[in-house]
Order: C-alpha cells, then sequence, then structure tokens
C-alpha cells in the first residue's frame, strides 16, 4: 500500500475518532452538569455565582420596595455580560465588576458587585 492510501485511512479513522470522543465528552457533560467556561465573561459569572451572595441596605430598600427580586437579579447576573473596562478594580480589599442584563419587561440594569474570596456583594443596582 502506498503512503497516500495509508494517509488517508489514517486520516478518516482519526476524524472518526475525534467525532466519537466529542460525543461522548458532549453527552456526559450535559448529564453531570459541567459547564466549560474558558472565556472571561462565563469564568468571572461563575466565580461570582459559586461564592456566598450577601447584598448592601441600598439593594436591601429596592427588595424591600418589590421593585425587582432576587430570583430576577441571579437570573440577570447569569445572562449577564461584564463592563470589563470598568470592572477588576480593587475595590475596599476585593475587586469591583459592573454587569450589564436585562430582567423582565427587558428592563434595563446594571449590577455593581463587590467579589472578595469568600463572598460576593451586590453593591447597587441601577435601572436603564
Amino acid at each position: 500500500m502506498s503512503l497516500r492510501f495509508r494517509l488517508v485511512f489514517y486520516l478518516f479513522g482519526l476524524f472518526i475518532g475525534l467525532y466519537f470522543v466529542g460525543e461522548f465528552l458532549t453527552a456526559k457533560a450535559k448529564s453531570k452538569g459541567v459547564e466549560f467556561c474558558y472565556f472571561p465573561n462565563c469564568r468571572v459569572i461563575k466565580d461570582i455565582r459559586s461564592k456566598a451572595f450577601t447584598t448592601s441596605p441600598a439593594v436591601d430598600s429596592i427588595f424591600a420596595k418589590k421593585i425587582t427580586t432576587k430570583t430576577e437579579i441571579n437570573e440577570a447576573i447569569s445572562s449577564g455580560d461584564v463592563d470589563f473596562s470598568k470592572s477588576n478594580i480593587p475595590y475596599k480589599k476585593g475587586k469591583k465588576y459592573i454587569i450589564d442584563s436585562q430582567i423582565s419587561g427587558n428592563k434595563k440594569v446594571t449590577l455593581t458587585i463587590i467579589n472578595y474570596t469568600d463572598r460576593v456583594i451586590l453593591e447597587e443596582i441601577k435601572f436603564n
């Protein structure tokens, strides 16, 4: 068998193998709820959601007035975009992150979050 045929058979087998490995890993990740976060936005939001979540008194007053709810804010954090030009700034012994998102009714909201090593504080909610 010539080198050209061996190369074709090798590449054909390699592509079939890569396809099955990709399908296997995707199915395993979906069944266990594993996310592959490699982009900066995804990594920051995953880090924020993995820590204990508290709110400032200003945000507590917004929740008391029933302007928005904690579940809407959690969804806004999950689906939001981190504004890196204003974020990752040292602030009160933590790092400040600005997340732009939407809540129900297509209201635009800007969240100011302070990320510490052990907890996260939602400091401010601005409705745009």
